[in-house]
């Protein structure tokens, strides 16, 4: 596990854009595209601001979900829809809609995971599948994707999307990406920014406490923290 601990939040996106770049280049270069999985949060502001300062062929990037939620995508929580109206709208970067891979509408939880998990089949091979790289979030209770503390989908190991309709943190339905895929991924990237994350990363830095975000340990990839010193203050 690589942690880097930089100046502040410009330097978070600085970092985080470089490696993102590297993965893209050296995936198109290695297989001809790059199958990319996305969070919410505070990783939108981030891409938002690093991605068109990335040289890359973004016409070879396929965008997933890493979690999302199961509501409408002109509701504010949906993740997809935060996408589509800060990079997609504005062209921030020359993303189209088809290059990101949506959840099915108007169904229930079990349904959008399932036909999610056909999806990543339709692009992605393998059992699990190997993403290029996956740009995770940690919520403020350790949580990471829509997996979170205690709850029994950490212990998921046959399905690749799985259902959640019960989850602490509104809105309760959604859709998640289990351990068993993020732990195949090539690369997987937390970038934390703030003093209110700070006890959290000191929890999975230095107490090494049993948490979600502190279960992403890919099995033969990378993992990198990007850490600025306000959410690293109570690290020695």
């Amino acid at each position: 596990m690589g942690l880097t601990i930089v100046e502040n939040k410009a330097d978070v996106i600085k970092t985080l854009s470089s490696l993102i770049e590297l993965a893209a280049n050296d995936s198109i270069s290695r297989s001809g595209s790059f199958n990319i999985g996305v969070s919410g949060g505070s990783l939108v502001s981030f891409l938002v601001d690093g991605l068109p300062k990335i040289k890359t062929d973004f016409s070879k990037w396929r965008i997933f979900f890493c979690d999302e939620r199961l509501v409408p995508v002109d509701n504010p929580d949906s993740t997809y829809g935060v996408y589509k109206k800060q990079l997609i709208d504005t062209q921030a970067v020359n993303l189209r809609e088809d290059q990101f891979v949506v959840i099915k509408q108007g169904v229930t939880a079990d349904e959008a995971a399932q036909s999610y998990e056909e999806e990543i089949k339709k692009y992605i091979p393998g059992s699990p599948p190997q993403f290029d790289l996956l740009l995770l979030g940690m919520g403020p209770d350790g949580h990471t994707c829509s997996l979170f503390p205690g709850h029994k989908l950490l212990k998921e190991k046959l399905k690749w999307v799985a259902p959640i309709v019960d989850s602490p943190k509104p809105p309760p339905s959604r859709i998640t990406l289990t351990l068993p895929v993020i732990n195949h991924a090539h690369v997987c990237i937390f970038a934390v920014s703030g003093k209110e994350k700070a006890e959290m990363i000191k929890r999975i830095h230095f107490e090494k406490e049993e948490l979600p975000a502190t279960q992403v340990k890919p099995l033969s990839g990378n993992l990198h923290w990007i850490v600025d010193k306000d959410a690293g203050s109570l690290l020695n």
